[in-house]
């Protein structure tokens, strides 16, 4: 007697269960991912946001960090998910940044910020912005204000509240220079929200 008839419907049922195992585990890890990362989905944002300064960007940004997470979510090694989350983040914004450089000149993002703009200039825009804004978004902007190195580590410590090892993980610089960045980034700050105090972040550098 021919025994494809009992082995066929044996195979079909075996790769049915098989399949209905990786749905399983697809659905699983799907809702392992949401629990996890969604609820840093606000600080991604906010991370983004101040690395570009640039609401649209941002968005691009964290859409594609969030894709990369999902797919390498298998390798995050159950730490602290926000700095994994950020880590990402960050090499997104690199992407971004890598891939808007201007042509022409070959080394500057096409809508890089002068950071040599004197101190003069920033103060007379904080100014205008208070005048118009809540305190909240003045201090947004004032913190968009500093030069990349010093905004990013201010923003992991004080608003993503992470660790110097965390930080110096994201960033890839020792954690010294993470302490040294950040007690600087406070210093600007204190002089860009006081400019009454006759004091500039020039001068303390």
């Amino acid at each position: 007697m021919n025994g494809r008839g009992f082995f066929r419907p044996r195979l079909v049922s075996a790769l049915r269960g098989r399949q209905r195992a990786q749905e399983r585990d697809q659905a699983l890890r799907t809702e392992h991912f949401r629990l996890v990362m969604l609820p840093h989905m606000d600080a991604a944002y906010s991370y983004a946001r101040y690395l570009s300064r640039n609401s649209a960007i941002a968005e691009d940004v964290v859409q594609d960090a969030f894709l990369r997470a999902f797919r390498g979510f298998d390798r995050w090694r159950g730490d602290n998910p926000k700095a994994w989350l950020l880590a990402i983040v960050r090499n997104c914004y690199l992407d971004t940044v890598a891939a808007r450089r201007d042509p022409l000149r070959g080394a500057e993002p096409v809508e890089a910020i002068d950071e040599c703009a004197t101190v003069m200039g920033q103060v007379e825009q904080l100014e205008d912005r208070a005048a118009r804004r809540s305190d909240a978004a003045m201090l947004r902007r004032t913190i968009e204000d500093l030069p990349e190195p010093f905004r990013e580590t201010l923003v992991l410590r004080e608003l993503d509240e992470l660790s110097y090892k965390e930080i110096a993980t994201i960033t890839g610089v020792p954690i010294g220079t993470v302490m040294s960045r950040l007690a600087r980034a406070r210093a600007m700050l204190g002089a860009l929200l006081l400019p009454q105090s006759g004091e500039t972040w020039e001068a303390r550098t």
